[in-house]
């Protein structure tokens, strides 16, 4: 399962990359709005770190506007792909688009019927969201399990983007359940990096380098 990180902040996506594990980033206007600098710029200097897919949303809700802002931004870099809510509106722009080979990655996908209709006009990527169920008391992996089970059939050429990532147990179980991608906000990413006892062990590890230096150089 590819990786990747669900933020606009220039900071953390260039820690994070320079970890060597990302294949993409996504944003969002909610993520842009939490950080300084022009959009456009924005998702350039994403494009410098980062060479994989970088998903920006446009923020028109008419299937015409939606196809003039994501043409735009597709200009922006090749490796953009325009971000769509799923709805009718979205659905007819992504077709759209589409024919025109710019990439869309459909979002606030839920259900496997939502993922379906994304996938058969013609998004390249779709973002079921898994936390937002578990905020309402529903499992939002049982959820994910359908899209990707519906996703794997030979008619469609779409990658499922797990999205609204929670911790490091909703990629575990993503990555269990075949899905191709989970784009995770940067605290998961540390999260996931982080566990007790491997600090313990480089402890160890450098007390014991120490204490060996200390003896031939005594």
């Amino acid at each position: 399962m590819k990786l990747f990180v669900d933020t606009a902040d220039l900071n953390d996506i260039e820690t994070i990359a320079g970890w060597g594990v990302l294949s993409g980033v996504t944003t969002n206007p909610t993520l842009l709005n939490r950080v300084d600098g022009d959009p456009d710029a924005i998702y350039r200097r994403v494009c410098e770190l980062v060479d994989g897919p970088i998903s920006a949303e446009v923020v028109a809700d008419a299937r015409g506007d939606m196809v003039t802002e994501g043409r735009r931004l597709a200009a922006i870099h090749p490796n953009i792909v325009v971000k769509l809510p799923m709805g009718a509106e979205g659905l007819a722009a992504t077709s759209v688009l589409a024919s025109k080979d710019v990439r869309v990655n459909m979002t606030l996908v839920f259900t496997a019927p939502q993922a379906l209709l994304a996938a058969s006009s013609g998004a390249a990527f779709v973002s079921p969201f898994v936390g937002r169920f578990d905020d309402i008391g529903e499992s939002g992996i049982d959820q994910l399990r359908q899209v990707v089970e519906v996703m794997a059939s030979p008619v469609f050429d779409t990658e499922v983007i797990t999205a609204s990532v929670r911790g490091p147990v909703h990629v575990l179980e993503a990555a269990r359940i075949g899905a191709d991608i989970a784009t995770i906000p940067p605290k998961v990413f540390y999260q996931m990096l982080q566990h007790p006892l491997t600090a313990r062990g480089i402890e160890q590890f450098t007390a014991d380098a120490e204490a060996r230096t200390a003896r031939t150089t005594g």
